[in-house]
């Protein structure tokens, strides 16, 4: 089987992208019209579980916290390829919001938040470059600490590189 630029892409930096899950609640993982793709929220779970919940700036560290916001992109990328079935059929990365649950006075929600502008980077490269968002918020689903969504373009079926 041969593999895609983007998995040969994701294989040289041993990333494995997660299984696309179900949403748990009443809503659609992706969402494409007119060639953008609008991915949900996507919250850290691993095995159905945040591996650290609470806010960051006092019990979830940093570091803990763009460890979860790196989960968030590989799973947002994994609904996204089971939505158009390539990663290469990626155009641009348009936009990214991040909500990062803050400890009072907690204001380093954008260096939480370049964990996944530099995960994107790496696997897109020019084409993972976006706008960007980062806002800290009081509480946020399954008390887990960082929640990512994204709107990325994609190239028409059949569309192809030059």
């Amino acid at each position: 089987m041969r593999l895609t630029k983007i998995e040969q892409r994701l294989q040289e930096l041993n990333i494995q992208l997660p299984e696309a899950t179900k949403p748990l609640y009443h809503y659609v993982p992706v969402m494409i019209h007119q060639g953008v793709a609008y991915i949900s929220g996507q919250i850290p779970r691993i095995n159905g579980e945040v591996p650290y919940t609470c806010k960051v700036g006092t019990e979830v560290t940093i570091d803990q916290a763009r460890e979860l916001a790196e989960i968030c992109v590989l799973k947002g990328l994994s609904c996204l390829q089971s939505a158009i079935g390539s990663l290469d059929q990626v155009d641009q990365v348009l936009k990214v919001t991040g909500y990062v649950q803050s400890a009072p006075g907690f204001s380093k929600q954008p260096k939480v938040l370049d964990a996944v502008s530099e995960l994107l980077e790496k696997n897109f490269g020019e084409k993972g470059q976006h706008a960007r968002t980062a806002v800290g918020v009081a509480e946020l689903p399954s008390n887990t600490p960082v929640e990512v969504d994204f709107i990325i373009a994609v190239k028409a079926e059949g569309e192809s590189e030059i």
